[in-house]
């Protein structure tokens, strides 16, 4: 794609990711990663102090050490109780809470299951007391070192904020990065595939996008800020038809907020490592019927064992999409304009038997791994596809917003029944709202339920 041109500031082109950025989330990610095994090495001496206390024997009920028990139920915990959320490496106070929040309701668990098992009398109290208080102390000890070093080394800044400026004079504000939204060709046209593209390649990397604009383009803006993963704001005066959810400030402006970022850092992690255990066990596992599969599908007709086709993935950015082959090679639809029958003569005869058990849906395994796709999310579209005779984002502008997240092998439209092919506005509509509803309240449990539930439907009258 070529990059759109000159800027307002010294900022790189729309599409390139700035090198300080890319260090500046690096930093970020690292000083997560640094504050949880400072969290774990205070546990660690706690637990060595508490022994020392009394005899270790005494932190050991039935020969198990309590820290085995700790250490992991601290981790859930202490994630649930946000203690690795940005605002604990930028404000102190709240670091120190949660922090302690997590490691009181970790010794109320331990409590609770030395109560269950009947082991308290194996304890001693003197050493839990001793191991909580001398946990505590390094901890909030090392997260004020944490803290210190992001006030003196990222100037008290974590998140990365790009203003966009449309056709409007920009107040004083001290943001690096500054960008010209027709300069750039970053006009609100959501009937443009294209420069979705542009934008979401333009955001990307920032974790806040501010964009300044004239009145009559606020409920444009406040479209296109929904469809990307990062908190979006409008530099303008409140409205009511914008889906306002806040107010934050600019300098000596005041923003309203229209969208926040799909997924915390740390849901991001955990639904990524989860889709990582997840795939790779299933590939591992399924490789001998995948390539049996394949042998079938090269004895079947001519033509690759492999369909791949642009798909819309996360902020509006294609991918290729991996399937097995179940078309004939030369009735094959790249640009996906053509729903898939039911009795569908492009189908070749084995072709017909993978798409009805969604054996064909298997080679997007390996796109999860590359982490162009979860394992549940939004089913990815081809760009071309319709129903009656619509585009998808003409018969509704939040068929962008769906992409804030990764598109996913299932999802909760897929086991509502929503699947096949989309005759009707009302086909799009049901799985746009289902999608919709899915961002909206992400929990990892969620992911398990529905995949669970996905087993009941792989075999489906509208798969064909």
């Amino acid at each position: 794609m070529k990059h759109p041109g000159p800027l307002i500031n010294s900022v790189s082109p729309a599409g390139r990711a700035r090198p300080d950025l890319h260090l500046r989330q690096s930093a970020r990610f690292a000083l997560f990663v640094r504050m949880l095994l400072f969290d774990g090495l205070a546990i660690l001496i706690g637990y060595s102090v508490a022994g020392k206390v009394r005899d270790s024997e005494w932190l050991m009920p039935g020969g198990v050490s309590l820290l085995f028990v700790v250490l992991p139920v601290f981790a859930i915990l202490a994630s649930n109780a946000a203690a690795y959320a940005p605002e604990c490496l930028t404000t102190y106070a709240e670091s120190a809470r949660r922090a302690t929040s997590g490691l009181v309701q970790t010794f109320l668990f331990l409590f609770a299951l030395l109560f269950v098992t009947q082991s308290g009398e194996d304890i001693s109290r003197l050493a839990l007391a001793t191991f909580f208080v001398a946990t505590v102390m390094p901890m909030l000890a090392f997260r004020y070192i944490s803290h210190r070093w992001v006030r003196n080394t990222l100037d008290g800044a974590l998140l990365d904020e790009l203003v966009i400026v449309d056709g409007v004079a920009l107040p004083n504000h001290t943001s690096r990065f500054v960008i010209d939204a027709c300069a750039n060709q970053l006009e609100p046209n959501l009937n443009e595939p294209a420069m979705l593209e542009r934008f979401a390649r333009a955001t990307s990397f920032y974790d806040r996008v501010i964009v300044a604009c004239p009145l009559e383009r606020q409920v444009a803006w406040s479209t296109l800020l929904k469809t990307i993963d990062a908190k979006g704001e409008l530099l303008v005066e409140r409205r009511d038809d914008l889906g306002v959810i806040g107010i934050d400030s600019f300098g000596d402006a005041s923003t309203l907020v229209v969208s926040r970022g799909s997924l915390s850092l740390s849901d991001r992690v955990k639904k990524r490592l989860f889709d990582l255990a997840i795939a790779s066990t299933a590939l591992l596992f399924l490789a001998p019927l995948m390539i049996v599969v394949a042998i079938c599908i090269k004895l079947d007709s001519r033509g690759p064992v492999f369909f791949r086709q642009p798909r819309v993935g996360r902020n509006n950015l294609p991918f290729q999409i991996y399937k097995f082959r179940s078309m004939r090679q030369e009735s094959s639809d790249l640009s996906g304009n053509r729903s898939t029958g039911r009795d569908d003569e492009r189908i070749s005869r084995f072709g017909r038997f993978i798409r009805k058990t969604s054996i064909d849906e298997l080679p997007q395994l390996i796109n999860v791994v590359k982490g162009d796709m979860s394992m549940v999310g939004p089913r990815p579209h081809a760009l071309g596809s319709t129903a009656e005779d619509q585009l998808f984002w003409e018969i509704s502008h939040r068929y962008w917003e769906r992409h804030k997240l990764k598109p996913g092998i299932t999802g909760l439209a897929q086991v509502r029944g929503y699947r096949g092919a989309t005759e009707k506005t009302s086909d799009l509509t049901d799985r746009l709202n289902s999608d919709l509803e899915y961002l909206a309240g992400w929990r990892l449990w969620r992911d398990v339920a529905i995949l669970a539930a996905t087993l009941k439907v792989l075999v489906h009258p509208n798969a064909y």
